[in-house]
């Protein structure tokens, strides 16, 4: 297996830094120290530095995201086995995680400069991960419209399980999601 190229190592890096510590908690000396990168690759890949960085970092993330939406609609007979497929892979990164990670994106683009770049970003990325639900909703026979609604309303509750989830110190409330959408 290769090993990544220099702009992948620091996308990479800043994204699994970003999600623990938020785009504030990190330094751009750690970030090039853990990706074993020369401070001149930074700038040559990421112009603008950190916050051109913290954009690419959560694009990868959200691409890793709509890649584990997509496994969880896989071999899904419906639409609420596919959700309820999601909830329980979500819940299992957490555990993977001792729950102290936060949403990889939000992590990133919330915690950074207030600028229009990070707040449209955010909007594109969850708005990308609505509308990979709905299609596989609408895929599994939902009418269009009432795919995204659920897809929407889905999105909700699962930032603020995963919220509640770390309050409480345990994944079970992103299990439960499911029978809040599909009473």
């Amino acid at each position: 297996m290769t090993q990544p190229n220099t702009r992948d190592r620091l996308v990479q890096t800043a994204a699994r830094l970003f999600r623990k510590r938020g785009y504030h908690g990190v330094g751009m000396a750690e970030i090039l120290a853990e990706a074993q990168a020369p401070k001149g690759s930074l700038y040559h890949h990421f112009p603008s530095g950190k916050s051109d960085l913290a954009l690419a970092a959560a694009d990868w993330a959200s691409k890793g995201m709509l890649q584990i939406i997509d496994d969880a609609f896989a071999d899904a007979p419906d639409y609420p086995h596919g959700l309820t497929t999601l909830c329980y892979k979500l819940a299992k990164f957490y555990d993977l995680n001792q729950g102290w990670d936060g949403c990889p994106v939000s992590n990133t683009l919330f915690e950074g400069p207030e600028n229009a770049a990070f707040q449209a970003r955010m909007a594109e990325i969850f708005d990308g991960w609505i509308g990979r639900v709905a299609d596989h909703g609408a895929r599994l026979g939902w009418d269009q419209d009432a795919a995204i609604a659920r897809a929407q309303t889905f999105l909700r509750l699962i930032q603020g399980a995963w919220i509640m989830a770390r309050a409480h110190g345990s994944s079970d409330v992103i299990r439960q999601v499911p029978k809040h959408l599909f009473p």
